[in-house]
């Protein structure tokens, strides 16, 4: 039996993207059935940091200000060098001019998705239903059914006139499309390491990337349960196994080689992933459309894959919205072009260039790119520029120009 309702858009998915989605359509007065396998959001370290435009499109609902109760804000952020220390550090607060957020917040992915899913399910025109995978979709000319399966072993099937996909880096939905992931995966993992070991008395900003050949390193304060912790990414060997990667002890000593004073702090999780760069080859087929890492996955160093989901699903919201108000569906193209350019020249861009400047082995070029982070970072006009940029600023801009 389908339960259909051809009145409102289905969302495969409940992370940030697809509750963003969710959380945008009905600010644009359209129904939605948010569809979720988990039961609640995942707790475990993911992202955790917020830039100005982010912060920007989820204003309305309230879930800035309550990020902004809850969460760190930095106001600048560091690139250093694993022996010689500081190299520069950007000033956020030259983005004054651009946006009302000049920095960036940092709060645990799990809580935005908490936050988000409150509002969602308090309003009328939503309904969430946990515990309930997509496993097939088929479309027909008036709109889209999916085959589910509930947590119980029950099948169903759901009924509506839009899907988005946003059902994560494994989408179900952009493989019953037939849709290419187009890109690579590292050769590499990351490895996660949280401590309560407090690093802003060593001269760290609350988000750090430390350069080095051998092992860079991405720092960053999150809110925790209480005072704060903070995260440690680092690059593994293929040939590291992951019982002793995970190990909390290997770990410790793993912190103690990058700053021996991190002794004094517990280390209280450790997290192991794959990472991908991919781009979905189209993120609209018919009445089937992609966001978040469904449509775009990438490297974290930057936090800029979460971020990007939620400007997807800003951009779609807005599209259905016209189109459930009588405008053509020929947005959806638009939004398609729009998205997947700016995941191509900026998210890929950005963040594999952010990779490969922490690991770059040649002494000169990296004597020469310090160089020049610390001159741009003393030049206001050459800072600002930048972090139009690393701030995802320049992106939206430039989405924004294609027709």
């Amino acid at each position: 039996m389908v339960e259909t309702d051809a009145a409102r858009v289905l969302v495969a998915g409940g992370g940030p993207a697809g509750m963003a989605t969710a959380l945008f359509l009905i600010e644009n007065g359209v129904p939605v059935l948010l569809l979720e396998r988990g039961e609640g959001p995942h707790a475990d370290p993911r992202a955790a940091t917020y830039h100005p435009p982010t912060l920007e499109m989820l204003e309305r609902s309230g879930v800035t200000a309550e990020l902004h109760e809850r969460g760190i804000v930095a106001r600048s952020w560091q690139y250093r060098d694993r022996r010689a220390g500081l190299v520069a550090e950007f000033d956020l607060q030259i983005l004054e001019g651009d946006t009302r957020y000049p920095y960036r917040l940092q709060c645990e992915q799990h809580k935005l998705v908490a936050m988000m899913e409150r509002r969602v399910a308090a309003s009328p025109l939503a309904t969430i239903l946990h515990g309930v995978e997509v496993v097939a979709v088929t479309q027909h000319a008036a709109g889209v059914e999916v085959a589910v399966m509930h947590a119980d072993g029950r099948s169903g099937r759901f009924g509506g006139r839009w899907l988005v996909g946003a059902d994560g880096g494994r989408s179900v939905v952009r493989k019953s499309q037939d849709i290419d992931f187009r890109g690579f995966t590292w050769p590499e993992r990351f490895l996660v390491i949280t401590t309560t070991f407090d690093f802003e008395p060593l001269g760290f900003a609350y988000s750090s990337y430390t350069m080095d050949p051998e092992e860079w390193t991405a720092t960053f304060k999150v809110p925790g349960d209480g005072s704060g912790i903070w995260r440690c990414v680092f690059p593994t060997r293929p040939e590291e196994n992951d019982d002793e990667l995970l190990d909390f002890e290997r770990a410790k000593a793993r912190l103690a080689a990058f700053v021996p004073e991190s002794r004094e702090g517990r280390v209280i999780h450790t997290n192991l992933y794959a990472v991908h760069q991919r781009v979905a080859a189209t993120y609209r087929r018919g009445r089937v459309l992609l966001a978040g890492d469904a449509a775009h996955v990438n490297n974290p160093l930057g936090g800029m894959g979460l971020n990007f989901g939620i400007h997807d699903a800003h951009s779609l919201a807005e599209c259905l919205g016209r189109i459930w108000r009588g405008e053509s569906d020929a947005l959806l193209d638009r939004y398609d072009r729009q998205r997947r350019d700016v995941a191509e020249r900026y998210l890929q861009a950005q963040t594999i260039s952010n990779k490969k400047t922490l690991e770059e082995r040649d002494p000169q070029r990296r004597t020469q790119q310090q160089a020049e982070m610390r001159a741009m970072a003393a030049d206001t006009a050459a800072a600002r520029r930048y972090l139009l940029r690393t701030s995802m600023i320049e992106g939206l801009r430039a989405a924004a120009m294609i027709a």
